[in-house]
This record gives C-alpha cells, structure tokens and sequence, in this order.
C-alpha cells in the first residue's frame, strides 16, 4: 500500500509540476504575442460598416454643434484587473488586450472610424467584464471624438449602471458633468458634478489622494458652470471658498484668475481691484497676466481712478518682449484691446491728453496698415479736440499717403478712412481760413495822423462876452 502511494504521489508531483511548466510557457508565448502587436502601429482599416452595437449602447443620429472639449482618458487604470485575468486564462486575454490597444492606438492617431468597429466586435464577442469595461470607455471617447455628446453621455450612463460599484465612477460622473455643460444642460451638469462628491466618499480604495483632488475638479466645475451660466455672483463665491482651502493640490494662479475674471463681470469693481492688484504682486510671469491687467485697468476706470487706469495700460503697452515671447499672440491681443478699451472711455468722456497717450502708445505696437490708419484718425481726432490744427492735418496726411499701401483687396472700411481723412484735411484748411477771415474782420482800423487831425474840432472864434 505505501508503495503504491509513494508511486501515486510522485505521479501527482510530476503532473503537478508539467502543469506549471506549460502554464510557465504560455504566459512567455502570449506575452511576446502581446508585445509584437502592441508594437505594431499599422492595423488594417475595416472596410465594413461598423455594425450596430446592440448589447451596450443604442445609437443615435442627434449630431450637435457644439464643439466638444478633448477629454483625456480615466485617470485611473484597469492594470491589476487586467494582471489577474491574464493570469487566469493567459492565451485569451492577452490577444483582446491586444486588439484594445490596437483600437485606443487608433483613436488617438485621429482615426475613430477605423477604431469603433473593433471596439463594438470586442463588447459583442463575450469578452469578460474586464475587457468590456474599458472597451465601452474607449467607445466613450470615440464618441466625443466625432463630436457626438449625445451618444458618448449615453455610453457613460451604460457604463455606470452595469457596473456601478466600480472605482472610475466618479471620474465618469465627471466626464458626464462636462458632457452636459457642453450641451448647454446645466442643471443635469451640476446633478453630476454633485455626485461626483457623492461617489468619491463612498468608494473604498486606497488612493485617497486621488479622489481628493477629483471632487477639488468637480469644485472647479460647478464653478465654473456657473460663470458659463451667467451666474457670475455664484461662481465668484465658489471659487472665493476654493482658494480658502489651503491645498497643495490647487492651481491658486489659476483660480485667482478664474475668480478675477467673475467679479469684474458681476460688477465688483473694488473686489476686481484688490484681487487683481494681489494676482500681478504674487503671479508676475503668469500667462493670464495680460488678461488680469486689462480687468484691473478697467476696474479701476469705472471707479474713477482715471489716472491710476493709465498707469496700468501704459504698464502693459511697454511690457518687455521677454515676458510675451511665449504666448506673443495673446499678449498683443490684450494690449491692443486694453489701450483701445480705455482711450476710447477717456476719449468719450473728454479726457483728450490721458486718451492721447494711449493712442500714440499704441501706434507702436503695430504697423500694419489695418491698425495704423484707423488709430491715426483717432489721433488726429484728439488733436482737433486739443486745439491742434496742424498736428492733426499732419496725421491725416500720415493716412492719405498710406493709401497706396491698401492694394485692391483693402476693406470698403479702410477706403472710407482715406476719403474721410481728406474730408478732415479739407475742411481744417477751410476752417483756418475761415478763422483768418473773422479775425480780420473783428479788428478795428488803425487811425492814422492825418485823419485824426483833420477831425479835430475848429476852435471857436467867437469872443467871450
């Protein structure tokens, strides 16, 4: 008996052991299998419709207009999931893992068309759980890829009820959120970014610091739906509660801004100021700082503080090369807008010699014949209104001898500034010599010796009684 349970037992470790080496061998065949194609980058494009995807998702035909934001992929990855299905049935995992990769590769070359069928033959071929959550999520982005919101928030909400204990919900929530808002729904918008929070405390992981920072994102969100929403009181108050969290995790640069730019358009002026003031001291080379200095200006022109306005207008005219040399365009855009915002307002309200720095401040910053000629009008207008006749026909005349520089193609708009700069020219002379005229007129003769001897009275030759 021991003899035949000695020899059993052997039987037992030996297959035992076979076991493990062909399992040994497959995890090496399917892993090189799994790296060739990954390194693949062509695949072959379908040529095929793709067919309907009648498992998962209901297609729809309502395409919209608006255009939709780049939504990078969940944070959080299915790596450990996808580890211990590989390790359960290693030949068949490792090839739809493959094909998964395949398909992301080509949504992310810009290729939805080609990627979607292959990720609707992997929801509808019985792959498991594993494989067909992140198949539908890649389905997700392909959606907004095409732009179509109302199919991709539909593939999102499938997601979520087949699967709601999983731990992408709430970044899902969140992708939803932004769906919506894009959609101009915000009231589901804010439902979402709600249960985003609501999501993130009920989940148990261990990556606390991730879910802390996701529900700070929904935070950002909902302030921002609201500024999105014309509620610009509401999202200063959020975005005012968020920079009082003092958490490394926030962009405070960032939010400033954001919180800047709300109270400036809910009409708080003195806040616009003082936060505007404080983003400059603390974010000197931040990218927004064109932006916040033309909110400060014109905050400061609406409560009266003309001359500290100029200041910051002027501040941003000669701002140093090195500060816009990334982001040029953006930094002659702010100029151009602040200087002309607030000389016009100068302008208007007959403050011609602060409007006259400004206009010949911006004169530098572009010579194209598009900006010159209208900016040197104005000019000669404010001159007109400071009592400068020559200084003012001597910018016209800047303007007319820039008209061949307009070439057949110029606007109806510049050519009317050419006539209407002759105008001015022509109707300065008339009124100079018009002016000479009245003053020739109004001034009394001189009286000359003669005249006023012979108009002297005779003297009397009558004598005295």
């Amino acid at each position: 008996m021991s003899l035949i349970f000695a020899i059993a037992s052997r039987r037992l470790t030996g297959n035992g052991i076979l076991r493990c080496a062909f399992a040994l061998v497959a995890l090496f065949v399917a892993g090189q299998i799994s790296s060739a194609q990954e390194t693949n980058a062509a695949v072959s494009p379908s040529t095929n419709a793709s067919p309907a995807i009648t498992n998962f998702v209901a297609g729809t035909n309502a395409l919209l207009t608006v255009a939709a934001e780049p939504t990078p992929a969940l944070t959080l990855s299915d790596t450990n999931d996808l580890m211990a299905a590989v390790l359960a049935d290693p030949g068949n995992i490792s090839q739809l893992r493959a094909t998964l990769e395949d398909a992301k590769h080509l949504r992310l070359m810009r290729q939805p068309q080609t990627a979607e069928p292959i990720l609707v033959n992997l929801l509808n071929s019985g792959s498991p759980d594993v494989i067909q959550q992140s198949a539908l999520l890649e389905l997700a982005l392909v959606a907004q890829d095409e732009n179509n919101l109302v199919r991709a928030e539909q593939i999102y909400a499938q997601f979520v009820a087949r699967w709601p204990s999983d731990k992408r919900a709430p970044e899902i929530f969140l992708h939803q959120g932004q769906l919506f808002r894009q959609m101009g729904l915000n009231s589901l918008a804010f439902a979402k970014f709600y249960s985003v929070m609501t999501a993130a405390l009920a989940v148990k992981n261990d990556q606390l610091d991730y879910y802390q920072k996701l529900v700070l994102d929904a935070q950002m969100e909902i302030a921002e739906t609201h500024y999105q929403s014309g509620r610009f009181t509401e999202a200063a108050d959020f975005y005012s509660r968020l920079l009082k969290q003092n958490n490394p995790a926030l962009n405070h640069a960032e939010l400033q801004f954001r919180l800047i730019r709300s109270l400036q358009a809910s009409g708080n002026q003195e806040e616009t100021a003082a936060q505007a003031t404080d983003f400059l001291n603390r974010f000197p080379n931040s990218p927004n700082q064109p932006e916040v200095r033309f909110c400060l200006a014109v905050a400061l022109k609406e409560l009266g503080r003309n001359s500290e306005s100029l200041q910051q207008v002027l501040a941003l005219l000669k701002e140093e090369k090195v500060q816009s040399k990334d982001h040029p365009e953006v930094w002659a855009y702010w100029q151009e807008r602040t200087g002309n915002e607030i000389a016009n307002q100068l302008y208007r309200e007959g403050d011609y010699p602060k409007a006259l720095d400004i206009y010949l401040s911006l004169e530098q910053l572009d010579r194209t014949t598009a900006w010159q000629l209208p900016l040197r009008y104005q000019i000669g207008m404010t001159y007109e209104r400071l009592l400068q006749p020559q200084l003012a026909m001597q910018s016209y005349s800047n303007i007319v001898s820039r008209q061949t520089d307009l070439g057949t193609n110029a606007s109806p708009g510049l050519k009317a500034m050419v006539d209407m700069a002759n105008w001015r020219i022509g109707f300065l002379k008339w009124q100079g010599n018009a002016d000479n005229v009245n003053k020739a007129l109004s001034t009394p003769p001189e009286n000359t010796p003669e005249k006023t001897a012979s108009t002297k009275p005779a003297p009397s030759t009558t004598a005295i009684p």
